[in-house]
């Protein structure tokens, strides 16, 4: 039996790497064929994930956390294109729950994981979006690039998305050099409104009710200033748009194209091909919700696993969607570590434990099977 591992990470605990490994250390039926292919859509673990699949480049960047503190990021470079993860610079992970502020967190650290991706050389510049703790619509991104948005009296605004509402332009160029840029994202959210990047995520990052209303109405204002500054229209209504706290919307300002980060990862390493050659299909992620189902990892893979009839079994922390939406997406079985260990302390804190241990009983149930 072929047994094909292609999780997402479980946020918070372990990478997509190691989920798979997990699950391949705890798959008990020896005369299987494990085959591991760790996924992520465009957030925390996207170069990571790459670079064990791409012949490429790891090219360390110093850059700096949503709130400004140094940090260490990294691109790959492959073939002439370079990938960066917004997450090592923006993300939530980064911060502790009291640290969390989308009215001042900043995206200036992807601005320089950006920049150093320019000054590599490559033609192409594929920026993964999501996991983000920020809500500025890539103004902090913009500003280390060159064009930091300016107040009425000229002076470059103070980081965060509560600080837009008072730009009224962009102070230069950004430096790219004629790169193209592409942003990697399942997340088709405009930059505002209902569905927009501060209704849907800002809570996540520790916005009230009341700045909910603020940032939206920020990242409005400066989605005008933007259309002015790049001659748009439009552009808080862009799908992608909301992207990374509307990061995705900056990208788009400034030429670039949205395109599914799965999809993106999966033709990349070659997923198809192990799909088509798969005898069982084994995928998850930390927590399986409605967003899984609307363009994430466990969706793309549920829906290719349906499209050959292959069974899809999904692992995650905890499951929130019903048994017959996921049924819908392609899903066959899910297990829990929450309904394995009976609590979520333990879930939390021995989550490669829980997984080697429902791989193996997956094994006896599923090579049974296949043998009879």
């Amino acid at each position: 039996m072929r047994v094909l591992i292609c999780p997402d990470k479980f946020a918070g605990t372990l990478s997509a790497p190691e989920v798979a490994r997990a699950v391949a250390d705890g798959w008990s039926a020896p005369g299987d064929v494990l085959v591991q292919r760790p996924l992520a859509d465009g957030g925390p673990g996207f170069v990571e994930v790459l670079a064990a699949a791409l012949d490429g480049r790891r090219i360390p960047v110093e850059t700096v956390d949503p709130l400004g503190r140094p940090a260490r990021g990294e691109i790959l470079l492959a073939a002439g294109v370079a990938y960066v993860e917004s997450a090592q610079a923006c993300g939530l992970h980064l911060l502790t729950p009291e640290e969390r502020d989308p009215r001042t967190t900043t995206s200036y650290g992807l601005g320089l994981l950006i920049a150093a991706a320019v000054e590599s050389g490559a033609a192409e510049v594929v920026v993964g979006l999501g996991g983000s703790a920020v809500n500025d619509a890539g103004a902090g991104m913009l500003a280390a690039l060159g064009a930091a948005p300016l107040d009425v009296a000229g002076y470059a605004l103070p980081y965060g998305g509560a600080a837009l509402s008072g730009a009224v332009s962009l102070g230069g160029v950004p430096q790219l050099r004629q790169v193209r840029l592409v942003a990697a994202t399942d997340v088709d959210n405009p930059l505002t409104g209902l569905h927009g990047a501060s209704n849907v995520f800002g809570p996540q990052k520790g916005a009230s009710r009341e700045d909910v209303l603020l940032l939206d109405a920020a990242l409005e204002h400066f989605a005008g200033v933007l259309e002015q500054a790049f001659d748009l229209k439009d552009l808080a209504l862009q799908p992608g748009g909301g992207a990374a706290g509307g990061i995705g919307a900056a990208l788009i300002a400034l030429g670039g194209r949205v395109t599914s980060g799965i999809n993106l990862v999966t033709n990349l390493i070659g997923l198809d091909a192990e799909l088509d050659a798969a005898d069982l299909v084994i995928t998850g992620e930390g927590s399986f919700d409605h967003q899984s189902l609307r363009g994430k990892v466990v969706a793309g893979i549920a829906a290719g696993a349906r499209d050959r009839g292959l069974p899809c079994v999904v692992l995650a922390g905890r499951n929130e969607t019903g048994q017959r939406e996921a049924a819908a997406a392609g899903v066959t079985e899910t297990h829990t570590l929450v309904e394995h260990f009976g609590n979520v302390e333990t879930a939390l804190a021995e989550p490669a434990r829980g997984l080697r241990e429902l791989a193996t009983r997956l094994a006896g149930q599923w090579s049974r099977q296949a043998g009879a």
